[in-house]
This record gives structure tokens, C-alpha cells and sequence, in this order.
């Protein structure tokens, strides 16, 4: 029977001269790509946040290796980096042999890179630009909804405190009136317009000194109007204060959370209960080419309509220049986000709302739809399928939530009374139907469909899918990124670049591997059998 060997096994066994950390790492290890990739990072502004004296700082060369490698491997937790950097040799080997804690290495990703990632991302698509990966000449721009870390529970919503707001301020003017008129006080009516807090705290307060100095003169009180008065300015001014301070938060938008008050309600996909509950999120907007994301942006309403023109602005603010062609679906699709893609040279192989509804035989035939009317550009007029002229009588403008303004023109007819089509026709109980148009917009809409029907365009509409929305697949659902775990605008901004760029890096792994395969079976297929010998 043979001997059993052993190779030598003795935990504690030093050397004299230990091998490098690199060495046990392989040479096609993603680790190695990371490394390279942030080694070309242009970190200045980074470095100029550190103002020097004290204890020694982590580099942030390696702070943001070992960010980028967690993020690479479904790691997002500061807690879990720590522990794999003490325990792991890649994560050793990226860190330069110094391990940070997880407040070290939360501290810079949420305080460090804040306001600096953006450049950073923009820098990783630059290189992929260098390397023909990505050209920029198209954007195909999507949006989806990310969970934020608040408790869904501590909703704020806008018009249910401006409600409140209301009921509020006329309970206090009812207050205040009612002291002016009992004890001839405050001789001055209460504003037509709402109290502030200040306001309603000093006229209270007044009152209630002036009472004071009545019951001093022996003069009599209304015990119930004191009590109502001193209610309002001890209760009711906080309680406006405390209105005025969420509405000033809240913005513009519809709602907020108690826990994140930068986040929104909105209607997510990934819906637990299937009740249509809304959680407190960001809108995330991505741009993508070749399924690499070249721009993102965080938007805190839940809305594409009015994000399109912001993100295109920021693409051009990083890159210097605008794409030649844009590729979105219809939440994109008005005529403000087409006037301005087309005033900057942009062809918009975006959809409209009804883009799908109208390419319908249904909807084509039906001769009582205004798109369907003849209408005469010279006299400026619609013909109703009766034959009636439908004349223009005025117009008028509507401003848009995002500030811009549509010119609409209203038509009507002469007299639709006894019209043997009026059931057909229109459902108003007027006398005469009227149509609203926006020509400009209609305008618009056409050179859309025209270029959405090309060959062109029918190339992208079957390449968006597996573009922006391939790349949301592969985050949420291959790589289980569904919620921020970080509070905040700007956190959040950080921590959706290190999920992004984190999926450009896989992407660039893996080209880099089918490149090296490609390039090594083409190595083999030039090699020249040797002769054998007679």
C-alpha cells in the first residue's frame, strides 16, 4: 500500500519574505479591470476636499476601488464591505493592504463623493467613448421607480396640508373677529389673504394683554372669546407653523416623507400587495447606448413628461455636445420636449400618447375625430362629416406645469339642431360642437410619427427595449438593487452613479473577455499545420 503525503500545513508558518497581495489575484480577475479603470480617474476634486493636518486619510483611489468592486458583486452594505475587506485578498489587494471601517467607508461615499461621483461617471464614459463602446451620437432614455430608505407610513401630502392650512386660518380669523367685536380690540379687520404663524402669534398675543389690562380695570371678559383667543396662540400658530414648514419642503411636488424628505410618493412596479400603494422613491433617468449607461439623473417627481428637457441639459453640461438622435417612449412625448430637441438639432424618435391608437384601422375610419376632419389652411377652417364648416372663433393659451406655453384654437360649428349625425358626432348637450387643436403640436406629432415609421425609426422602436429597460432588468432583478439605502438628494445621486457605473464595469469585463476570446480563436485559425514527415 502507498504511502499517503501531505503537503506541509502549519496556519502559523511565516515567511521571510511574503509574496506580493497581487500575486494571489488572477490576471483576468474584474478586480484588476476596477483598479485600472479608477487608476485613470482624474481625482483632483476629490483630493481637494481633504484639507490636510490631523490623522492620516484612506486614499480615495482605494476607497473608491473597493466601492466600485461591492457594488460589482451585489455588496451595498458599509457593514458587509468592512467585514469582506478584513476577510477577503481581493478586497485587501484592492485597499492596499489598509482596511477602513464601515463609518470610514459610509463617511465617503456619502460625504466625500457627494456633488463629485457625476464627474467621475462621466469620466468612465469618456473612456468607453475612446474605445468605441459608445459613440453619444444617441440616447435611448428611459425612467424607472427606486424604492428610497423611508418608512412608507410617513407620507406628507401637499394639498391635504393646504386644506388644513385653510381650515386653520379661518377658525383664527373667526377667533380674531370675534375679540375685536366683544372687547373692541385689534380695530383693524383680519387680511383677505392667509395669516402667517407670526402674524396670528402677535395678534393673539395682543389680545390677551389687552385682556389682561381690562381685567385690571375691573373690567369684564368674555370668559369663552379669552379662551378661544388664548387656543389660537397657543395652539393654532404652532400648528401654522408647523403647515407652513412641510408645504416649504414639499415644494412643488405632491408629497414628501417624514424620513426622507427629498423623496416622493409614487406608484411602483414592484408592488407587494397589489393594491396600487404608493411608496416613498426617486424617478431614476438613465441614458443608454449599446445597453452601457452614458447619463442618469435622480427626479423627485413621479412624472416623465417634464424630466426630458433637465437631462438632456445635463448630458450636454458633461459631455460638450448633444446627441444626433433621441429614442424614448410616449411619457416623453409633448410638444415642448419636441420643440427643443428639434432647436438643438435632435432628431426625436420619441412617441406621443396616442402614436399606437392611431396607426389602428379603427381609429383611422372614424370620420368624426378632429384629426380625421378635412381642414382648410388657407380660409382656416375644419369640414364635420355633414359637410358643415367648423369656424375659428378664438384662441387661447395654456401654460404647461413646466412653464411653456401652447397656443390653442377653438373651432365651431354653424348649427348642429336636427343633424341626423349628432348622436354619432359629439355627446354635449350645446347646440353646436366645438374642437380644440393645437396646430403646432399636431405639426410637431406628424414629423414624430413620419420619423418613428421610417427604417430608422423602426430599427430603434425594436432596439429600446432591450436598451434602457434591459439595463433596469439586469440591476433590480439580476443584481438585487430595488431600494437606496442611503437619505437624501445628493446621497441618492451617489449611490445610483455606483450602481450604474458598477453595470458599465460588467459590461466592459465582459467585453474585454469576448474580445480576448475573439481575438485567441482567430490566433488559432492563422496557425499553419506543420507537414508530417514521409
Amino acid at each position: 500500500m502507498a504511502k499517503v503525503v501531505f503537503k506541509s500545513y502549519n496556519p502559523n508558518d511565516g515567511e521571510l519574505f511574503p509574496p506580493y497581495l497581487g500575486d494571489f489575484v488572477p490576471e483576468n480577475h474584474p478586480a484588476r479591470i476596477v483598479s485600472a479603470v479608477v487608476e485613470k480617474f482624474d481625482i483632483s476634486d476629490i483630493l481637494s476636499g481633504y484639507k490636510g493636518g490631523g490623522a492620516s486619510s484612506y486614499h480615495p483611489r482605494a476607497l473608491l476601488k473597493v466601492l466600485l468592486y461591492a457594488y460589482l458583486t451585489n455588496v451595498y452594505s458599509g457593514r458587509q464591505v468592512e467585514r469582506l475587506w478584513k476577510e477577503s485578498i481581493v478586497y485587501m489587494w484592492l485597499g492596499g493592504k489598509k482596511v477602513a471601517d464601515f463609518r470610514t467607508i459610509n463617511s465617503f461615499r456619502s460625504g466625500r463623493l457627494q456633488g463629485r461621483f457625476e464627474e467621475l461617471f462621466s469620466q468612465m464614459v469618456e473612456l468607453l467613448h475612446a474605445e468605441g463602446l459608445v459613440s453619444l451620437d444617441v440616447q435611448y432614455i428611459d425612467g424607472t421607480k427606486i424604492e428610497a430608505a423611508a418608512n412608507k407610513y410617513t407620507f406628507v401630502w401637499r394639498k391635504a396640508t393646504e386644506t388644513n392650512k385653510a381650515k386653520l386660518d379661518h377658525k383664527v380669523k373667526a377667533v380674531l373677529e370675534q375679540a375685536r367685536a366683544v372687547a373692541e380690540m385689534e380695530a383693524e379687520a383680519a387680511p383677505e389673504r392667509q395669516l402667517t404663524s407670526e402674524e396670528i402669534a402677535e395678534k393673539t398675543g395682543r389680545i390677551l394683554e389687552r385682556m389682561e389690562e381690562m381685567q385690571a380695570e375691573g373690567k369684564q371678559v368674555d370668559k369663552a372669546v379669552r379662551k378661544a383667543v388664548k387656543q389660537a396662540h397657543d395652539d393654532m400658530a404652532p400648528k401654522m407653523k408647523e403647515y407652513e414648514e412641510k408645504l416649504a419642503i414639499v415644494g412643488d411636488r405632491g408629497s414628501y416623507s417624514k424620513t426622507d424628505h427629498d423623496a416622493s410618493f409614487m406608484r411602483m412596479k414592484e408592488d407587494a400587495m397589489n393594491n396600487g400603494q404608493t411608496k416613498p422613491g426617486y424617478n431614476l433617468q438613465i441614458a443608454t447606448e449599446n445597453q452601457f449607461v452614458t447619463n442618469f439623473g435622480l427626479f423627485q417627481t413621479p412624472s416623465d413628461w417634464y424630466t426630458l428637457i433637465p437631462f438632456l441639459d445635463d448630458f450636454r453640461e458633461k459631455y460638450g455636445r448633444d446627441s444626433y438622435e433621441i429614442v424614448a417612449d410616449s411619457g416623453y412625448g409633448n410638444e415642448g420636449n419636441y420643440e427643443y430637441m428639434l432647436s438643438h438639432d435632435m432628431l426625436p424618435y420619441v412617441k406621443y400618447t396616442m402614436f399606437h391608437a392611431e396607426q389602428k384601422k379603427k381609429r383611422k375610419k372614424n370620420p368624426f375625430l378632429q384629426e380625421n376632419m378635412y381642414y382648410n389652411r388657407h380660409d382656416d377652417y375644419y369640414v364635420c362629416p355633414m359637410g358643415q364648416h367648423m369656424t375659428h372663433i378664438r384662441d387661447h393659451r395654456d401654460k404647461s406645469a413646466a412653464g411653456y406655453v401652447h397656443l390653442i384654437s377653438i373651432y365651431e360649428a354653424q348649427n348642429c339642431i336636427g343633424c341626423p349625425l349628432r348622436c354619432l358626432c359629439y355627446k354635449g348637450k350645446a347646440d353646436r360642437r366645438t374642437i380644440e387643436v393645437n396646430h403646432r403640436n399636431n405639426e410637431l406629432k406628424a414629423y414624430a410619427r413620419e420619423l418613428l415609421t421610417s427604417e430608422r425609426g423602426l430599427y430603434h422602436r425594436s432596439n429600446r427595449p432591450i436598451e434602457p429597460e434591459a439595463v433596469f432588468g439586469d440591476i433590480k432583478f439580476n443584481h438585487g438593487f430595488k431600494r437606496f439605502r442611503l437619505r437624501g438628494l445628493p446621497k441618492v445621486i451617489v449611490e445610483s452613479g455606483l450602481v450604474l457605473m458598477a453595470h458599465n464595469l460588467r459590461k466592459y469585463i465582459l467585453h474585454g473577455k469576448a474580445k480576448a476570446e475573439a481575438l485567441s480563436k482567430s490566433q488559432k485559425s492563422m496557425q499553419i499545420p506543420s507537414v508530417k514527415a514521409a
